[in-house]
């Protein structure tokens, strides 16, 4: 069996005909979106345009989010179900929860007791006992459990870990990252439901990507921070991760003026660095202390320092959709088991001062 790391490596370089590819007769897989409340709920679009899924309709439990999900056209043109018809439909195999985050776990947990596999937004809830409870009974069922973390499948954050996999980094000894944005008043009177804040909220995506590489932290310190007054909202975050050999830092912030053109995530070791950003249309900068090739008649990476570019542009949740499609069908082994994605959810709690 494969690691995780040696798993998301392979997937960097599928062969052309991936899960989902134009032209696939296989029977599509049915597939549940409960909640629209979600920041991310309209990922529900990959789902319905891909050919390895069958889109069979939408459930919302809140009247007013209802009545809104209704004359929303993304959401619109789906039938909405009752949490009973729903779940009753037949060879129904995954459910893709996105609710509000104060009823993300809930709701898995009913998709978890149907039988389901799941997709499930991020972050995982407040409650890490609550956590641990419906990814053990998941395991128990032999079901997947598949967070919403969006680098997860970006081609440079796949590259990186082959990369590792291949000892081109050396020993790792730092990582850093930041997640911001500006938000306006109306989403931080949202995130502020929570006392982790930013990072909380955004700075789980990149907390991901760091346990990814240095796997759990031996300790996490919180520095949260208030900038704007007027609510409740931690909007200034920091947080360190303290390995034997190396440490981590995660920033996540809600005031950065285009932010987003700075999210990054750096990864250095003793035989080479790896610094992507932004992250949502990655480019890279490699340095390596020698050439590094691939294989024979490879690409060569040369020593010194170069750049990477990605093209297309990197598209959110189609390789999520590409993955669970393939681990459902029992095509591959899950890259993200639940030991990894509860390590996360520890560090975010830790690194959110939620602990």
């Amino acid at each position: 069996m494969m690691t995780r790391r040696e798993t998301l490596a392979a997937a960097a370089f599928l062969p052309s005909a991936l899960i989902g590819a134009p032209g696939s007769s296989r029977k599509p897989l049915r597939y549940l979106q409960i909640g629209t409340g979600h920041a991310h709920a309209n990922k529900i679009e990959v789902y319905e345009e891909s050919e390895e899924w069958e889109v069979v309709g939408i459930v919302e439990e809140d009247p007013t989010l209802l009545e809104k999900a209704k004359k929303n056209p993304v959401f619109g043109k789906h039938r909405f179900l009752s949490l009973e018809e729903g779940l009753s439909t037949p060879d129904l195999k995954v459910v893709g929860v996105e609710t509000e985050v104060r009823d993300l776990l809930r709701y898995a947990r009913i998709a978890v007791e149907a039988g389901c596999h799941v997709h499930l937004d991020k972050p995982a809830g407040h409650s890490l006992e609550d956590y641990r409870g419906m990814m053990k009974s998941a395991d128990e069922k032999k079901l997947v459990v598949q967070m919403g973390y969006m680098y997860r499948f970006n081609p440079a954050v796949l590259l990186l870990h082959r990369m590792l996999e291949a000892g081109w980094l050396g020993e790792v000894f730092e990582t850093h990252a930041v997640m911001s944005k500006l938000m306006a008043p109306a989403d931080r009177l949202r995130i502020a439901e929570f006392a982790g804040g930013t990072m909380f909220e955004l700075g789980c995506h990149i907390i991901d990507l760091t346990i990814g590489v240095l796997g759990r932290p031996d300790r996490v310190v919180a520095h949260p921070r208030r900038v704007v007054d007027g609510d409740a909202l931690m909007d200034n975050m920091l947080a360190v991760f303290e390995y034997s050999k190396a440490t981590a830092t995660v920033r996540s912030s809600a005031v950065e003026v285009e932010g987003g053109s700075r999210r990054h995530f750096s990864v250095c070791g003793t035989e080479g660095s790896f610094h992507i950003q932004p992250l949502d249309r990655p480019s890279v900068t490699l340095s390596l202390s020698k050439d590094r090739t691939f294989g024979e008649g490879g690409k060569v990476y040369p020593k010194g320092t170069s750049e990477i570019q990605f093209e297309p542009p990197y598209a959110r949740y189609e390789g999520d959709a590409v993955d669970l499609a393939a681990i459902v069908r029992g095509e591959k082994e899950n890259p993200y088991p639940s030991s990894h994605d509860l390590a996360v959810q520890e560090a975010v709690l830790a690194a959110s001062g939620m602990s």
